[in-house]
C-alpha cells in the first residue's frame, strides 16, 4: 500500500483554504475562458457557415479555433501560474509540513507569494528550473521505451505501455515536490538544489513510484467521477451553443470543469501526500554520485542543469537558515 497518512495530507490542504480559493478562481476563470472562446468562436463560425449553408460544421470549427486560441494564451502565461499559484501554495504546504505558524485568510497568499518572491526573485529562474526538472524526470522512467522495442510478445508490450502511461501520469506532480524541496531548504543555488533533489529522488524511484502510482490511480478515479457529474450542466450548457454538435461539446464542456477542478482542489491533496513521502524518505541521505553520473550520461538537460548550477551567483535570502542548519520533518 501506500506510505502517506490521507488524514494528514487532507489537513494540510484544508489549512490552506485561502490558496484553495485562489486556484479555484484561477482555474475555474480558465475554463470559464474556454468557454467564451468556444462560444464566441462557435457563433462566428455558425454565422459563416450559414451562408454556404454549413452552420453546424462552421460552428464546430469556429469553437475548435476559440479553444485553440485560449491554450495558446494559457501557454505563454503558464510562467505566471506556476509562479505566482502554484510555487506560492507550495511554500505553506512546506510550512504547514515543518510545524511551523501559518497566517490566516488573505494574509496566507500574500505570505506564500512573498517567501517565493523573496526566494526566486524572477519567475524565469524557477520556471527555467521546473522545466529542467520535467525534462530529467522524462529520462528517469523513459528506459521502458527501449524496454518494449525489443519485447516480441504483443500482450507483454501491451500491458508494459499501459504500465508506462501509468508512470507518466504519475509523475505528473514530481516536478512540484522537487520545488518543495527547494522552498524547504532556503537554497541559494536552485540549479543545484534542483540537482540534488532529482539525484535524491532517482536513487529512491522504486519506493516514490509505488506511492505516486497509488495516488495516480486515486486521482485518475476522483476525477472521473467529477467528469461523470458534470455531464449533466455541460448538457445544459451546450444546449444553448449555436450550431451546437451536442455530444462533442457536452464532452468538451465536461472535461474543461473537471480538468479546473482537479487542478485546484484534487493536485495539492496529491502534493501534500507525496511530500510526507519525499521528506521522510530523504532524510539523512546524501545525492549519491554513482546516479549522479548516470544521470549526467543520459540526460543532456541534467548536464545543462549542472552548467548553470556551477555557473550561479548564489543570493542568501533575507530569511534564510544559518549555515550547518538541519531543516528536521515533523
Amino acid at each position: 500500500m501506500w506510505d502517506f497518512s490521507v488524514g494528514k495530507a487532507l489537513s494540510a490542504v484544508i489549512r490552506t483554504t485561502p490558496f484553495i480559493i485562489l486556484r479555484l478562481a484561477v482555474y475555474l476563470g480558465i475554463g470559464v475562458a474556454y468557454l467564451f472562446t468556444i462560444g464566441v468562436g462557435a457563433l462566428v463560425g455558425s454565422g459563416v457557415g450559414y451562408v454556404g449553408s454549413h452552420a453546424a460544421a462552421g460552428a464546430f470549427w469556429g469553437g475548435l479555433v476559440g479553444f485553440g486560441l485560449t491554450s495558446a494564451i494559457l501557454y505563454l502565461a503558464r510562467e505566471y501560474i506556476l509562479y505566482l499559484v502554484k510555487a506560492a501554495h507550495i511554500a505553506v504546504l512546506v510550512e504547514i509540513y515543518d510545524g511551523r505558524p501559518i497566517p490566516a485568510g488573505q494574509k496566507q497568499v500574500s505570505y506564500g507569494a512573498e517567501f517565493v518572491k523573496t526566494h526566486f526573485a524572477e519567475s524565469s529562474v524557477l520556471f527555467g528550473v521546473d522545466q529542467i526538472i520535467k525534462a530529467v524526470l522524462r529520462i528517469i522512467t523513459g528506459t521502458l521505451n527501449t524496454i518494449t522495442a525489443f519485447l516480441p510478445i504483443p500482450a507483454l508490450q501491451t500491458a508494459i505501455r499501459l504500465f508506462e502511461a501509468i508512470l507518466r501520469v504519475s509523475l505528473t506532480y514530481v516536478d512540484e515536490l522537487i520545488l518543495a524541496y527547494l522552498i524547504r531548504t532556503r537554497t541559494t543555488n536552485p540549479w543545484a538544489s534542483a540537482q540534488d533533489a532529482l539525484i535524491l529522488y532517482a536513487q529512491n524511484y522504486k519506493h516514490f513510484l509505488k506511492n505516486a502510482v497509488w495516488l495516480a490511480i486515486f486521482m485518475w478515479g476522483l476525477t472521473l467521477a467529477i467528469f461523470l457529474v458534470l455531464l449533466g450542466p455541460a448538457a445544459g450548457i451546450a444546449a444553448i451553443m449555436p450550431g451546437h454538435n451536442g455530444g462533442i461539446w457536452v464532452l468538451a464542456i465536461a472535461f474543461i470543469f473537471a480538468w479546473a477542478l482537479k487542478a485546484a482542489i484534487l493536485e495539492p491533496f496529491a502534493l501534500a501526500a507525496l511530500m510526507q513521502v519525499f521528506f521522510k524518505t530523504i532524510e539523512g541521505q546524501t545525492p549519491d554520485p554513482v546516479w549522479s553520473e548516470r544521470l549526467s550520461t543520459a540526460s543532456t538537460r541534467f548536464r545543462e542543469l549542472a552548467g548553470k548550477a556551477a555557473g550561479w551567483a548564489p543570493k542568501p535570502a533575507s530569511n534564510t537558515p544559518p549555515a550547518g542548519t538541519q531543516v528536521s520533518a515533523t
